[in-house]
């Protein structure tokens, strides 16, 4: 093989590295949550803004890296950076996360025009140090992310263009009535980990949101739930807040919600058919005050109910009729952690027939020790590799700790991947 032959071997190789090393960043991954249905974000390279033609090697700024096999992509990640470095024109994707980056200037973004993605996560960034209007003025900017900041201000003005903002783990305690006016393209909001409380909904923030379909608002100070959310929304987070009851028609203006947490809340009991979703997949009720079950929605596939005072599991509540040609689509249940003293009825595997797993745990029936049923984990249909999982899942759980456990009910497991 000729020389010539070797060098582009190598090469390749050298691309597929970079590639592998700088794959677009998911912002998931640290709320420690495990994959669902929702894929995570990535830039399709056939969607890209078009751009002038520029000749090799591309511009870049000196304090950061540009990798020839991906040139519309400058990486200043990882850097000890304190200030935003000037940024050539034809940039599309700009990482700029895990810095000690305090300010926002216009200056670096002069020439910016077709950038799409900004990731300034893990830095120092003030509200009152982000010059006003530099954001708004990319007009090709579909995902921003701001998060683990020192924000206390929602980032306003905005770009229209905006799909994805993310702003977890900052100090936001309100929202200015026009903050998020003019994002009609707006999918994903993350609020989660801020200071929010109930004051920020009296101004109506999201109603105007028309294509919003997932909104995190989890560990904040909310106590009653958000009103006059989008009915385009389908996955709405709100665990680990203050939240103690839900209005009766609280979810007929959000017919398409799939995925529901609302764990570690102050939830005692719920009206009966609330959860009377027609695509409901995943509801999480866990570490709540709850005494009792409730009506299941055919569609339903989770229920995570640990961590409640249940006492008895009525499967009559849960599933009052019967329809062999609509059966219910119930495969998995937890819970543990709850005041049972025998193990659900039987008349269970009528009403919720694709049952693969129910998990027992331990129970609170005695003040000073928890119990264990019998039976802590029921499975059945399981392939024999997949009872082999079971069992090595199993025995993981019996070695979690409680930290384990609040660590699992943590932001986006299991469905905001």
């Amino acid at each position: 093989m000729g020389i010539l032959g070797q060098l582009l071997i190598f090469h390749l190789l050298w691309a597929a590295f970079v590639f592998c090393q700088y794959e677009d960043y998911d912002f998931e991954d640290e709320y420690g949550g495990e994959p669902d249905h929702q894929l995570p974000y990535y830039f399709n390279p056939n969607t890209q803004v078009e751009v002038p033609r520029f000749p090799f090697p591309v511009e870049c700024a000196r304090e950061c890296f540009c990798p020839p096999a991906f040139p519309l992509s400058m990486y200043c990640d990882h850097r000890k950076l304190k200030t935003i470095p000037n940024i050539p024109s034809h940039v599309q994707q700009l990482y700029l996360q895990n810095n000690n980056i305090e300010a926002v200037p216009a200056g670096p973004f002069t020439n910016v025009t077709f950038v799409r993605e900004i990731n300034l996560s893990y830095n120092k960034i003030k509200f009152h140090m982000i010059d006003h209007g530099v954001f708004a003025k990319l007009s090709n900017l579909v995902q921003l992310h701001l998060q683990h900041n020192e924000l206390e201000e929602f980032p306003f003005p905005l770009p229209s263009s905006l799909e994805r903002l993310l702003l977890g783990f900052n100090k936001i305690s309100r929202l200015p009535g026009n903050a998020l006016e003019g994002l009609p393209n707006m999918t994903m909001l993350d609020l989660c980990n801020n200071l929010l409380d109930d004051s920020v909904f009296k101004e109506k923030p999201f109603s105007n949101m028309k294509n919003l379909m997932q909104l995190n608002l989890c560990n904040n100070k909310l106590q009653t739930m958000p009103p006059d959310l989008p009915s385009s929304l389908r996955h709405l987070s709100l665990e680990n807040n203050s939240i103690s009851h839900i209005p009766e028609n609280y979810f007929s203006r959000l017919p398409q919600i799939i995925a529901l947490r609302m764990s570690h809340n102050n939830l005692q009991n719920v009206p009966h058919n609330i959860f009377n979703l027609p695509n409901l997949l995943e509801l999480n009720l866990g570490h709540n005050k709850l005494k009792q079950v409730f009506y299941i929605p055919r569609s339903l596939q989770h229920l995570y109910i640990e961590g409640n005072e249940i006492e008895n599991i009525n499967v009559t509540l849960m599933c009052p009729t019967l329809d062999p040609l609509n059966i219910n689509q119930l495969t998995y249940i937890r819970v543990d952690q709850n005041k049972l003293t025998s193990p659900i009825s039987t008349y269970a595997f009528f009403c919720f027939p694709l049952i693969r797993t129910i998990y027992y745990g331990e129970q609170n029936v005695t003040v000073n020790r928890p119990t264990r049923l019998r039976t802590p984990v029921f499975r059945r249909f399981l392939t024999p590799e997949e009872f082999q999982e079971a069992e090595d899942n199993h025995e993981t759980l019996n070695q979690e700790t409680e930290e384990d456990h609040e660590a699992e009910d943590s932001y986006s497991h299991p469905y905001y991947h």
